[in-house]
């Protein structure tokens, strides 16, 4: 019996009614009860408070000894399980930190299976033409929560259906698992365990013929200097970065670097960059019901191109709003589909839109 199976009822049972409920999160926080995150909103367990004794019972079970050895050290971890519930494997991600010398957790519930572009409600026609790219790097950005690795994991799975792609992925932690295919080969190396940074997971997955590279995530100048790199020598990269629109999704990738290296920076994105998506996931106009996505989506046009590399980001809008015919998306027409059909409130719609009288001109 492995630690994750000798891992306390208690906290079994929690997830349990997680997974069942269709919940996406789990917070175990001192003085506290357990609370899930269900479609957006928190909800608390019908449990007591947890104490910190609670906590330093519980959480520890449910990762090897050496990864909680490491969580001891660092103050923080993030990795991935896997529990039997109601006779079905189910994957968690779990990070846990320290907060005034107790532990707490957050968990969440990874779906059993890749999900579907039609049960996400992301357009197949967008993930087509993402993953029909030769080259270059794509960056699906949002802030946290927004679905953000889920969508990855369905354009990468488009690939490897597809078949004929040597796919590499650095991950922290590994959440979806590929399925083997017949004409395609994934590798995924996690962070912390199979290599030590996503900037070694880049340099060394170059050696490794790959067609197509997943970075779970941008957080440093090497690790976008090493994606830019490897998109600019003929690989499709995709990766996610934390930002709320597209213009501030180039911003944060070039504020990255020293302002003494933004000029060859910003020339480099120009040239490499191939899409920007930008996503929300929105309440439901009624209370409980599952979040709907609204996208904003940016293709590198000329005019986009242009605007990376002189600096004039404050165009990236205005570039979308002119680019509907090659596609682009708006966040605001994204908002008034959602609306006109009913999924989500005006008062929703305003509290995101760029635009409010847009949204107030295209209402039925």
């Amino acid at each position: 019996m492995t630690e994750t199976e000798k891992s306390s009822s208690r906290v079994i049972a929690w997830l349990q009614n997680a997974v069942q409920q269709g919940a996406s999160d789990l917070h175990l926080v001192a003085n506290h009860p357990p609370m899930l995150r269900l479609h957006g909103r928190l909800l608390a367990l019908d449990e007591q408070a947890l104490t910190p004794t609670d906590l330093s019972t519980e959480l520890p079970a449910l990762c090897p000894p050496e990864t909680y050895r490491d969580f001891e050290c660092n103050k923080n971890i993030d990795f991935a399980f896997q529990l039997e519930i109601a006779e079905r494997p189910h994957r968690f991600r779990a990070n846990f930190f320290f907060s005034g010398d107790v532990i707490g957790g957050c968990i969440r519930i990874i779906p059993e299976a890749i999900p579907s572009f039609e049960w996400t409600s992301f357009p197949r026609e967008v993930a087509n033409r993402l993953t029909g790219f030769q080259n270059g790097l794509v960056v699906v950005a949002g802030v946290t929560g927004a679905g953000k690795t889920t969508t990855l994991a369905m354009l990468i799975n488009l690939l490897n259906q597809a078949g004929g792609y040597r796919i590499i992925t650095i991950e922290e932690p590994i959440e979806y698992i590929f399925p083997q295919t017949a004409d395609s080969l994934v590798t995924q190396r996690q962070v912390g365990t199979d290599v030590a940074t996503f900037a070694d997971g880049l340099k060394y997955g170059l050696r490794q013929d790959p067609d197509v590279i997943l970075v779970g995530e941008i957080r440093d100048r090497e690790t976008a200097q090493m994606a830019l790199s490897a998109a600019e020598t003929g690989h499709l990269v995709f990766t996610t970065l934390h930002s709320r629109d597209a213009k501030g999704t180039i911003s944060r990738l070039c504020d990255l670097f020293p302002q003494s290296g933004q000029t060859e920076i910003r020339a480099q994105l120009a040239m490499s960059l191939r899409a920007v998506v930008n996503q929300h996931l929105l309440p439901d106009v009624n209370e409980g019901e599952s979040r709907h996505l609204a996208i904003e989506l940016l293709y590198n046009t000329p005019p986009v191109g242009s605007a990376i590399r002189f600096g004039k980001i404050e165009t990236i809008d205005n570039s979308i709003v002119t680019g509907r015919s090659n596609g682009m998306i708006t966040l605001d027409e994204s908002l008034k589909q959602l609306l006109n059909q009913g999924k989500i409130s005006s008062e929703t719609a305003g509290q995101f839109a760029t635009d409010q009288r847009f949204l107030d001109r295209s209402r039925k």
